[in-house]
């Protein structure tokens, strides 16, 4: 006979399921209203057996009667919680029985978490859902509610999420962006009082994964202008794909002779000689690249091929480099000649002169850039002369140098010397794609300047450096300026592929020694920023902020720590 009642019930209770969950361990936050229940037999099966429910809970091992409380209710196939309490915990279970016999119908084992009183949710309550970018997805609210019009509102990362208030919260197209921590809040009315229940689902959108690709070397042929005499790098770069492929190697070839390795000892170093290719990955993708150094050109070197070639199983690719003789030298020659000449005659002098000009090398380019008005940024289609990655999380333990990168580096560098900068939150307009942004901001700009602290590592500064990396030494398009904006004992933090890089130059920032415009400071940063006509007001101090006792005013903005994942 209970079989047939527990089959009966069974049947019954998938029809009914939606309706009322079956679960065997069951977890719910301590606050929250929350309910156990048991599909209920058709009425004629009911009264035919004669059977009883009561509700029990296992204590000490025994199994006691639920009594109701003005907290605890039981409705025959319900036993409510007006809320849930951490005493709560426990295993339950719903007997049916006569005079004759007891039936369990059903057993629960219920664990009531602690609220984490700092957060909209526990981490140990709540599901993890993993979608793929650009499909359609929706997120449903549990059912833990007495009736279907109770008030809904949706949280994401315990922020009001866009007013929503239905059950099911639909993306048409899924993005990256859309990943975060999505809690549904049902509101409960019950005697008088309001309570609720909430369920949390921590999504996680992906990007598709590519398609694997042939691999290939970056850039087509070349002709590199050089001058006699002059060192010169060749540097070759072979794209694997989007995982990194053991087989693939990558080396050199002049005129079909393979050069020498180099051996790092300058005085036995051979004229031409080849760097042991690396690998590398630069965010999702992989690369192999290989240095060609030329000691000094030689005529001969301007009629040889320099043949980069990548082979892996499946065949090899080629790229020829060519050298030819440029035209234009960084100073006239009879300015060079006449150098010569007083050398000769004035040794002493020109000692002190080759002194002088070692040291103030940066004030002399600078002198010559403005006698000059020398403008590099004509014609080459950016613009912007440079975008600046900074640290953006807001948890931060130092806030200067948010306000470095916002207020004191504009101000200096674009009201001062005409340059114009691409600052993230300031110029980019809120609601794109972030990660297609920024590669289209690094793209339109003539050099990258990050500034470096132990804490500079975040998701987008991350992005911004990879993707600053890919053009300088991928693409060949951007160079690179670091700002060390307090001291680094090492640059272990930093992406390996940075040492890559064929000059890497570190400007640092040295407080109230660094504040005035002619300072060393500003002159080693425009040094390395592009030749551009100044405007006349150099002479300046940045006197616009109380600098306090570390010589920047404290940044003023704020965060919502609810917001930090």
């Amino acid at each position: 006979m209970p079989l047939v009642i527990f089959l009966l019930m069974f049947i019954i209770g998938s029809a009914t399921e939606k309706l009322c969950p079956i679960r065997d361990s069951i977890d719910v936050l301590e606050g929250e209203y929350f309910f156990l229940c048991f599909p209920e037999l058709r009425q004629e099966c009911s009264q035919k057996a004669e059977y009883t429910r009561n509700w029990y809970k296992e204590n000490a091992g025994e199994q006691k009667l639920i009594k109701e409380t003005h907290r605890i209710v039981s409705q025959k196939d319900f036993l409510e919680f007006w809320p849930a309490e951490l005493s709560d915990s426990g295993n339950y279970s719903l007997i049916h029985s006569n005079e004759k016999e007891n039936f369990t119908l059903k057993k629960w084992t219920l664990n009531v978490l602690e609220r984490n009183k700092s957060s909209c949710f526990n981490k140990n309550h709540l599901t993890t859902e993993i979608k793929n970018a650009g499909s359609g997805h929706s997120l449903k609210c549990s059912d833990l509610s007495v009736n279907a019009n109770d008030s809904i509102k949706w949280y994401k990362d315990c922020k009001n999420y866009q007013n929503k208030t239905e059950r099911e919260l639909d993306f048409k197209t899924l993005t990256v962006q859309h990943s975060g921590i999505y809690t549904c809040k049902i509101l409960i009315t019950h005697a008088g009082k309001i309570f609720y229940s909430t369920s949390t689902i921590r999504l996680i959108v992906e990007e598709a994964v590519p398609e694997a690709v042939t691999l290939e070397i970056v850039g087509l042929d070349e002709e590199v202008e050089t001058q006699i005499g002059k060192e010169e790098v060749l540097n070759c770069t072979g794209f694997l794909g989007y995982y990194m492929r053991e087989d693939a190697s990558l080396y050199w070839s002049v005129n079909q002779m393979f050069p020498e390795k180099c051996s790092g000892i300058s005085e036995n170093e051979p004229s031409i000689c080849e760097e042991e290719f690396k690998k590398l990955r630069i965010g999702d993708k992989f690369y192999v690249t290989s240095l060609l150094w030329i000691k000094k050109v030689t005529d001969e070197d301007l009629h040889r091929n320099f043949t980069c070639m990548l082979q892996a199983d499946e065949g090899m690719r080629i790229k020829i480099v060519k050298l030819k003789k440029g035209n234009t030298q960084d100073l006239p020659m009879h300015i060079f000649t006449t150098g010569m000449v007083l050398a000769v005659v004035f040794l002493c002098v020109a000692v002190v002169a080759v002194v002088v000009c070692v040291t103030f090398r940066v004030d002399f380019v600078l002198f010559y850039r403005n006698m000059c008005r020398r403008d590099d940024t004509v014609g080459d289609g950016k613009e912007y002369d440079a975008f600046v990655s900074y640290l953006k999380d807001c948890v931060s333990p130092n806030e200067e140098e948010r306000e470095f990168a916002l207020n004191i580096l504009p101000m200096i560098l674009e009201e001062n010397f005409g340059y114009k900068l691409c600052i993230f939150e300031r110029d980019v307009s809120a609601g794109g794609a972030v990660v297609d942004d920024i590669h289209s901001f690094i793209d339109k700009s003539r050099r990258l300047i990050i500034i470096l602290s132990q804490n500079y590592i975040s998701d987008r500064a991350v992005y911004e450096l990879e993707s600053g990396l890919h053009k300088a030494l991928v693409e060949r398009k951007t160079k690179i300026i670091l700002i060390e904006y307090r001291p680094i004992s090492d640059y272990n933090f930093l992406p390996e592929s940075l040492s890559l890089l064929p000059s890497q130059r570190v400007v640092k920032w040295k407080k109230d020694k660094s504040l005035p415009v002619n300072s060393r400071f500003w002159k080693n940063l425009r040094y390395l920023m592009p030749a551009k006509p100044t405007k006349s007001n150099t002479k300046g101090r940045y006197n616009n902020l109380d600098m306090g006792s570390e010589g920047v005013q404290p940044w003023t903005g704020g965060c919502d720590f609810n917001a930090v994942l």
